[in-house]
């Protein structure tokens, strides 16, 4: 079955895995998940990346952030904002700032995939992928 949205699976398998406290959580590999997961590790969301597979059955395997005594998910929340059928861009003026700074908004620029932070540093805007706290 064809996926028509992968970020959109991608951000419900992490938020899935991290709901169920799980370890890991595997995701099909492309430049834009790795881009995003990236992303995701340097803000602190993820512990570790690493790639299964060869070919185009390449998946990512993430290994999930938990914090407490309890094993709370470092990832309260994951939005996807701009959708296949509807698409948000936002200049570098409009990139919201997500609970005050607290949270991540994941930017597609012309420059890469960056948070943004690094998207109001580099004086560049793009396409607001979703918001991660």
């Amino acid at each position: 079955m064809a996926n028509h949205d992968p970020i959109s699976d991608m951000l419900t398998r992490i938020r899935n895995a991290s709901e169920k406290r799980h370890e890991t959580t595997r995701i099909p590999a492309s430049r834009m998940s790795r881009s995003i997961a990236k992303v995701l590790q340097k803000e602190g969301f993820i512990a570790q990346i690493s790639e299964e597979g060869e070919g185009f059955k390449t998946q990512l395997v993430l290994e999930l952030k938990y914090s407490g005594k309890h094993r709370h998910p470092t990832i309260r929340s994951m939005q996807r904002v701009s959708k296949p059928g509807l698409r948000i861009y936002k200049n570098t003026r409009g990139l919201p700032k997500i609970l005050g700074g607290l949270g991540v908004a994941i930017i597609s620029t012309s420059k890469g995939v960056m948070s943004d932070r690094d998207a109001r540093k580099q004086g560049v805007g793009g396409e607001v992928l979703c918001y991660v706290y």
